[in-house]
């Protein structure tokens, strides 16, 4: 399944910003690092539940935002980019 991980960690304090770098880790074990907070990739479904389970441990759910678009159907995907810059996606296989 296709997955998009976008996130907006509150940082204004010093545990904020621990949260933000531990939170990109943990997205970039397992997506690609398309755009500042968002990254995109191929996920099992066991790996999506890692994926979960771990950026919940690392962000505080009162302060900080996740959101996770899963497309089960690879078929009706589709993917733009308008702009000139490098696909960070374009070595994928």
């Amino acid at each position: 399944m296709r997955v998009v991980l976008v996130y907006d960690i509150e940082t204004t304090d010093s545990q904020g910003q621990k949260r933000l770098n531990k939170a990109r880790k943990v997205a970039k074990k397992y997506l690609h690092h398309v755009q500042k907070s968002v990254f995109e990739g191929s996920l099992s479904i066991s790996n999506l539940e890692r994926l979960k389970a771990e950026i919940m441990k690392v962000v505080d759910k009162n302060k900080d935002s996740v959101i996770l678009y899963i497309f089960d159907n690879l078929s009706d995907y589709r993917r733009e980019i308008l702009t000139e810059s490098n696909d960070p996606t374009d070595n994928l296989i």
